[in-house]
């Protein structure tokens, strides 16, 4: 059965099992309601690994239980320059992009983090809206 199950149920399953709501959970992950939110809600499909480790330990389970239902598969036959030049894009502030994969419209957006020396890092982020097909940084 856990090959049907979606990420996002994944975690919303194993969450309701411990009794806790989607704040409650926050709050114990040191995440905020927004980032569950968009986990539960399947927005985010692939999770940075500061995220999992937490998200692990609060739901005491292990890191290859939540890899396992993340969507990881790299669409074949992208050109690195296809995908350079989507990254630059989201960085030039464009916010209509296709997919590359399937033409149907990106969700784009830019993660901001800072480096060990409190540097700003500027990351951008896509998924689109139809296929599995994900940018990751």
């Amino acid at each position: 059965m856990s090959e049907t199950k979606s990420f996002a149920q994944f975690i919303s399953e194993k969450r309701e099992k411990l009794g806790l709501n989607q704040l409650g959970f926050a709050k114990r992950c040191n995440l905020t309601l927004k980032e569950i939110e968009d986990i539960e809600s399947g927005v985010e499909l692939f999770l940075p690994t500061t995220t999992r480790q937490k998200i692990a330990k609060v739901l005491k389970i292990e890191l290859s239980e939540i890899k396992k239902y993340e969507i990881k598969e790299e669409p074949e036959g992208l050109k690195e320059d296809v995908i350079e030049d989507i990254k630059e894009r989201i960085l030039n502030g464009e916010k209509e992009i296709l997919c590359p994969v399937c033409k149907n419209p990106l969700i784009v957006r830019i993660a901001k983090m800072y480096d060990l020396e409190d540097n700003l890092m500027l990351h951008p982020k896509a998924r689109c809206t139809k296929c599995p097909f994900q940018l990751k940084y």
